[in-house]
Order: C-alpha cells, then sequence, then structure tokens
C-alpha cells in the first residue's frame, strides 16, 4: 500500500487517532495550520473530491457528522472551525486520499 493514510486505516502506520467509526477516522495533522488540526478522512479510498462517485454518498455524509464529533471532542464546536479539502495540484493536494482538515483554536483569517 502506497497510499500513508490507508497504511493509517490498516494499522501499519501510527497516528494520534480521534475519532473512528466503520467508514471514517479523524486523526492528528502533522503540519499545524492553528492550534487545533485534525484530520477526517474516508476509509474507503477515494483520491479526491473530483473521485467522488455516487455510491459514495454515504460514506462523504458520514465525514460530515464525523466533523461534529471531532469539534465537539477537540472543544471548538461553539467556538467555531473551518473545514478545508484539497484537490489537485493547484490545490495543493500533497496526499492522493480524499481528506479534510479540520482547523480552529482561534479566530482564522482568510490567507492566499
Amino acid at each position: 500500500m502506497s497510499c500513508i493514510f490507508c497504511r493509517i486505516i490498516a494499522r501499519e502506520e501510527s497516528a494520534e487517532i480521534i475519532y473512528e467509526e466503520e467508514d471514517v477516522i479523524s486523526f492528528y495533522g502533522l503540519q499545524y495550520m492553528a492550534p487545533v488540526h485534525a484530520l477526517v478522512i474516508p476509509k474507503k479510498h477515494i483520491e479526491s473530491i473530483m473521485n467522488i462517485e455516487v455510491q459514495d454518498e454515504n460514506i462523504i455524509y458520514k465525514c460530515h457528522l464525523g466533523f461534529q464529533k471531532v469539534a465537539r471532542i477537540l472543544g471548538v464546536d461553539q467556538s467555531g472551525f473551518r473545514i478545508i479539502t484539497n484537490t489537485g495540484k493547484h490545490g495543493q493536494q500533497e496526499i492522493n486520499h480524499l481528506h479534510y482538515h479540520l482547523i480552529g483554536g482561534r479566530e482564522l483569517t482568510w490567507q492566499m
């Protein structure tokens, strides 16, 4: 398996798990953009937003419920947070497995 996220799901690589269920897993990101930075990913290998198929709708729904659960666990459900997903080279997607960054813990500004 060449995908680091698939290896984390298979427990072949270590990660500090925040939340896990049948179709979704969340763990701390390695590059922190804010005091709170977690990744929420589907366990099914989907390369990017552009590769989601109709049959993936329940998995994507469960990712969104995962955002809520992770935000509560990390204490940013009331103060607010941002969900980011990068797609493709120009979107700076570094790992070709759909993943969402949940960031918060301070007031976030928009910088490009």
